[in-house]
């Protein structure tokens, strides 16, 4: 068991590969559980805070007021790429210790962040297209206190919805999900 973020994003990237790789051109379109993002724009929102959040263990500013179109030439294999790229730069010493980013906030919740969406994200793009994920055990217990620390301000920021009702024997992905405000049986529209 670990605790390292840098563990943690290798874990959740190894997850997360086959979705992106199994993402087919024509479901670019296609609506996802994000109600701002089809597939193509939370590919790319994705791709975003994967090579921003190098740039933050780093200590380095990353811009976020736009997002570029990461989806050219074999953007499945940079994704891989930029992934293990974030993972290196989470396990440079010292890279969890003290502060990062315009908003100051304590490194490790910083690595957290790009875990989450690592692991939420691909969530989404895996329902929006079709396809099975199972997300890493070790990375949705690390993920469970980050989401309870920070729900409320999240949803007042509007990046989390209202967490969604779980019935009894929710499983603990499940339970994550529903804290940021998804409904972990949504499905896509059949006749859009």
């Amino acid at each position: 068991m670990t605790d390292r973020i840098s563990d943690l994003l290798e874990a959740a990237a190894a997850h997360a590969e086959p979705v992106v790789r199994g993402v087919e051109d024509k479901q670019l379109g296609k609506r996802t559980p994000c109600a701002d993002y089809d597939v193509r724009d939370l590919l790319n929102h994705l791709f975003h805070v994967v090579v921003g959040f190098q740039a933050l263990a780093a200590r380095k500013e990353a811009d976020f007021s736009h997002t570029p179109d990461y989806l050219e030439g074999d953007w499945r294999g940079r994704f891989a790429a930029e992934t293990g790229l974030l993972a290196e730069a989470w396990a440079v010493p010292g890279a969890e210790e003290g502060t990062t980013g315009t908003m100051n906030l304590p490194a490790r919740t910083v690595g957290s962040m790009v875990l989450l969406d690592l692991t939420v994200h691909v969530w989404d793009l895996a329902r929006a297209t079709g396809q099975d994920f199972t997300p890493d055990e070790e990375g949705v217990r690390a993920l469970g206190a980050l989401v309870a620390e920070m729900g409320p301000t999240a949803r007042r920021m509007k990046v989390f919805g209202e967490p969604c009702p779980m019935p009894d024997g929710a499983t603990p992905f499940e339970e994550l999900l529903a804290s940021t405000g998804r409904d972990p049986h949504w499905a896509p529209n059949p006749n859009p």
